[in-house]
């Protein structure tokens, strides 16, 4: 489609989409907050399944239409580069709340098992690049196993958050998951449920254009697929959770810019999952190389820093942030640098 265009051109619709999805993110991090005070489904689970999958729409465009084009580096890059973006921009938002580490503030169980469920999703695909690359009707069968332990997972995320068998220590840091306003309890909330679908699906169609853009770049100007998924279409399809975790972070609603990130990033493990079935080249984890394996270690290694800080709850490091944040930036920017430079 923007095939005919000239290559400014390309650029110019490449920025207006992004600044699509961020103008977007801003009122649908409000939306989120409501829906969750007025359901009582609570900022943790509102986060990492309406915010986290909302926001995560414009990305699984991008990769469930580079896999159909047959650009199996770009699809799997641009999601788990994602990933690896996502939790860089928690650690970013952390920076912003002064009161005390985020990962202390934000104690929830539900967080944590989301973290563990993330980590288990994230070495599957490596499981599946090891293994023969053997399909059904064209999905590899770890595909299968992928999106049913993305379903389970949220029902149990769902279970922890009701039941929980263990509570966090609280301080007068922690951020309680309670509604801001009382009275939102039990308010109609259909009204602001639609308008969330709306602004999710010009996301979707933002994450769209995107992936056009995008695929005229690594044709035109010779990039690598991998370079222009993992730090091209993931940082921007990503800046719907920057935005949505920082606006968060300053209205206190810290469980759901926390679950946010986590969960969104869990389902952004989905992406490669829909691109194994967009993909019609044979199993898609089969067709990763390199890059693809280091950024999937890379958001193993940066979920299992964030998990360490959720669990230690450090109230605060020197500089007033956590060693873990410092980390999580750290490992980020030194992949990236690295994709950059020897990829």
């Amino acid at each position: 489609m923007l095939t005919n265009l000239s290559t400014p051109l390309v650029v110019a619709v490449f920025l207006a989409a992004a600044v699509v999805v961020f103008l977007v993110s801003l009122r649908i991090t409000r939306l989120a907050d409501m829906i969750a005070d007025r359901t009582g489904m609570g900022e943790a689970l509102a986060g990492g399944l309406l915010l986290g999958a909302a926001t995560s729409l414009s990305g699984l465009t991008v990769s469930a239409t580079a896999a159909w084009s047959g650009d199996a580096s770009l699809a799997i890059s641009n999601g788990v580069g994602g990933i690896a973006a996502q939790t860089a921009f928690l650690a970013a938002a952390d920076l912003t709340f002064r009161k005390a580490n985020l990962e202390h503030a934000a104690a929830e169980p539900a967080n944590l098992f989301q973290a563990a469920l993330l980590m288990t999703l994230l070495t599957m695909p490596i499981l599946a690049f090891a293994l023969p690359a053997v399909s059904v009707l064209g999905v590899h069968p770890i595909s299968v196993l992928m999106a049913g332990a993305y379903l389970y997972g949220v029902h149990v995320t769902a279970r922890v958050r009701e039941q929980p068998m263990w509570e966090p220590v609280r301080t007068p840091e922690t951020r309680e998951d309670a509604p801001e306003d009382p009275e939102e309890a039990g308010r109609a909330v259909l009204g602001p449920a639609l308008i969330f679908a709306l602004l999710a699906a010009i996301l979707g169609v933002a994450g769209w254009t995107i992936a056009q853009a995008a695929a005229v770049g690594v044709t035109r100007l010779g990039l690598s697929s991998s370079l222009v998924g993992a730090l091209g279409t993931a940082a921007v399809t990503s800046l719907p959770e920057l935005v949505t975790t920082v606006a968060a972070v300053r209205r206190e609603a810290l469980q759901l810019a926390v679950g946010g990130i986590i969960g969104g990033n869990t389902f952004d493990t989905m992406f490669l999952v829909v691109s194994d079935g967009f993909y019609r080249e044979g199993a898609i984890f089969a067709a990763m190389g390199p890059a693809d394996l280091f950024w999937l270690a890379t958001g193993l290694a940066m979920t299992g820093v964030l998990t360490a800080g959720l669990i230690r709850r450090q109230k605060r490091g020197p500089g007033g942030i956590g060693v873990e944040t410092v980390t999580l930036i750290a490992l980020y920017l030194g992949a990236a640098g690295a994709q950059a430079t020897l990829m």
